[in-house]
């Protein structure tokens, strides 16, 4: 387990819609160098969460503060400049374009404009240099020209992960990644996100997968409720009784 001092720290965090609450005084830290698992039973809040860190929904209270700057009341673009990425549950591509240019395009350092700029060519080949280093780190370099909608589900969701790394974020949130694979590509996204993992500071992991969990985090935090159930090492975390009778369905 990483000691690492921490990128992200969250204090307090609350999010409230109407009369639900979907985050319930979150404490929470992110240290340099661990992918941290997140996990717990649908509704639980762990995509409130990431849609919170990264100003999808405003906190109603608490404090984010990543890179040791108060994020909490940034907007969404201001905060994936600072360097935080993040794929969704939902693949979102452009369905007609191609894989380098969903990846261009993904680049808000590029993205400009004119369409000039979109091509970088106010960086030189620098744009296009870096969307076809994230395309061959993923495994899509022979695809670079394919049309997204022609892609395998595998790939699709690899796109997804090169598209959230396009703007060299620090911290990558990555939101059930391999739901709707099948073995053999989990198998492959489990390789792959330890290749990313030294692109990046740090990688926070929802997924429902727990042999993929178990594989990939250094550390777990479960959630039900909107609240913290528990957190430390895997086994741990997943052999907690408040954790198996919440997300794993057993009363021992």
């Amino acid at each position: 387990m990483t000691t690492s001092q921490p990128i992200l720290t969250i204090t307090g965090l609350r999010k409230v819609f109407g009369g639900v609450t979907a985050l319930d005084g979150i404490d929470l830290e992110v240290r340099e160098g661990e992918i941290l698992g997140l996990i717990g039973p649908n509704g639980a809040g762990k995509t409130a969460l990431l849609n919170t860190i990264t100003g999808f929904y405003r906190a109603t209270t608490g404090s984010i503060r990543f890179m040791g700057q108060e994020i909490s009341n940034m907007p969404l673009h201001g905060i994936g400049r600072l360097g935080i990425g993040r794929t969704f549950q939902n693949i979102r591509l452009f369905k007609r374009m191609t894989v380098l240019e969903n990846v261009m395009a993904a680049n808000k350092r590029y993205v400009r404009s004119s369409f000039s700029a979109f091509l970088g060519v106010i960086g030189g080949r620098t744009a296009l240099d870096e969307a076809r280093h994230w395309i061959e780190l993923m495994q899509l370099g022979d695809k670079a020209d394919m049309l997204a909608s022609a892609l395998s589900y595998g790939d699709a969701r690899r796109l997804e992960i090169a598209r959230a790394l396009a703007g060299n974020p620090s911290l990558l949130l990555l939101d059930e990644p391999a739901a709707g694979m099948n073995e053999t590509e989990t198998d492959q996204l489990v390789a792959d996100i330890h290749k990313v993992q030294t692109s990046v500071k740090a990688i926070v992991l929802i997924e429902h997968d727990m042999s993929l969990i178990r594989s990939l985090s250094d550390r777990i935090v479960a959630m039900d409720y909107g609240k913290k159930l528990a957190e430390g090492d895997p086994d741990t975390v997943l052999e907690h009784p408040d954790v198996r009778r919440a997300y794993l369905g057993s009363d021992t």
